[in-house]
């Protein structure tokens, strides 16, 4: 789980000591780095790790713990490693047929914090990736750390023992508090804002026939009532729930509504911007400009579709054309940027005043270095490569 908050600090807190027992993995000593930093502790001892120390691999995995890496202790013996520890605990999958006490991880924790609240060390020994723990290392312990896991699979990579053992340990700790809550919600809706709501609905509702037969209509509105109160709604989500209901009562908005436009009426739109940018009334960039490439866009012909979806997904062109986007005070059906090529889709038997339209589009994109690609609609429809490969003679080798 990512995400977190810089500007919140980390805990302080007096912990166990992590031991490392001869780790084999840069990698693993770096993500177990990784995991005690998500539970507080900082206090980290590597016995004879087999690739040395430092060790890059392990600051790449560590992502943020570096400054527990940086503090790391490092020993040639686990003797040495755990002389200072007044209670020692051997996390083991394997039952080692010693005569001492064997603990899950959170009974392991009570004591941990008892221990430490006495002003005591403790250590807790994590062994090699491979075959763990040796018998004579688990006898220098006071206690057995094991894990209630599957039997037939009870092996744990190293970062997820640490991890359970810190979990166990800082949520006892803290008293198991989280670190954020759900945010303060505005106040409870009043009655009356909840019946203007409910008649509202009901209106609406009553609009399309919905609450029939006439005969259950009164056992609807009471369901209809209960869903909304179990709810326990806030003041703003009254004013949510109005909105959703208006919004689905009065339609769909904006320059979309009419549903999808044929190339012919795209195309008289250019027209109608083209006439008023020839009298001065639209500059380039305006919000007229925006807004009628934002409507092409909503509304793609089927052969703009089917371009657009090969252009995204071949890789000759992936990423390099964009669709319905002004250049100045023109909209060309696609446009590379990078490459100064604009593309057209001509429709059959297309008026004057269209051919006009676009031969200025050309013109006018022609002066400014784009070279302009007509692709008619029943090519696109037929032989859609033919035409892919058309453009792709465009390009710079």
């Amino acid at each position: 789980m990512s995400g977190t908050d810089k500007t919140k600090a980390g805990l302080e807190l007096a912990g166990p000591v992590v031991i490392l027992v001869e780790p084999q993995l840069g990698e693993n000593i770096g993500m177990a780095a990784r995991a005690m930093g998500n539970f507080a502790l900082d206090r980290l001892r590597i016995v004879n790790p087999r690739d040395g120390w430092p060790n890059v691999a392990a600051q790449r995995a560590a992502a943020g713990a570096d400054h527990i890496l940086g503090s790391a202790e490092l020993f040639e013996t686990v003797e040495a490693a755990v002389a200072d520890c007044s209670l020692l605990f051997a996390t083991t999958a394997r039952a080692h047929d010693q005569a001492k006490p064997v603990v899950g991880p959170e009974a392991a924790a009570a004591e941990m914090v008892g221990q430490i609240n006495a002003s005591g060390t403790v250590g807790i020994l994590f062994g090699r990736e491979r075959w763990g723990l040796t018998n004579e290392e688990v006898g220098l312990s006071n206690r057995i750390i094991t894990f209630p896991v599957n039997p037939g699979f009870a092996s744990l990579n190293l970062a997820q023992a640490v991890l359970l053992v810190g979990y166990e340990w800082f949520k006892l700790s803290t008293a198991g508090s989280l670190p954020f809550a759900m945010p303060e919600r505005s106040e409870p809706a009043s009655q009356h804002q909840m019946q203007a709501f409910f008649d509202n609905l009901v209106r609406e509702l009553d609009k399309v026939e919905f609450l029939r037969p006439a005969e259950k209509r009164d056992t609807m509105l009471v369901n209809l009532r209960n869903i909304f109160t179990r709810m326990e709604p806030t003041k703003q989500d009254m004013h949510t729930l109005h909105g959703v209901v208006m919004a689905i009562a009065e339609g769909r908005k904006g320059p979309a509504k009419g549903g999808v436009l044929d190339g012919e009426q795209a195309t008289r739109l250019r027209a109608l911007l083209a006439e008023q940018g020839q009298g001065g009334a639209v500059s380039d960039g305006s919000g007229t400009v925006r807004g009628l490439a934002r409507l092409l866009r909503r509304n793609p012909t089927d052969a703009e579709r089917i371009l657009w979806q090969a252009l995204t997904r071949d890789r000759r062109f992936a990423g390099q054309f964009k669709r319905q986007t002004p250049v100045g005070r023109q909209i060309p059906d696609f446009v590379s940027f990078v490459h100064r090529i604009a593309i057209e889709l001509t429709n059959p038997q297309e008026t004057e005043v269209i051919m006009k339209d676009r031969a200025e589009r050309r013109s006018w994109l022609e002066e400014r270095d784009y070279q302009v690609l007509d692709i008619a609609v029943a090519d696109v429809e037929r032989d859609l490569e033919a035409e892919l490969e058309r453009l792709q003679r465009l390009l710079p080798i």
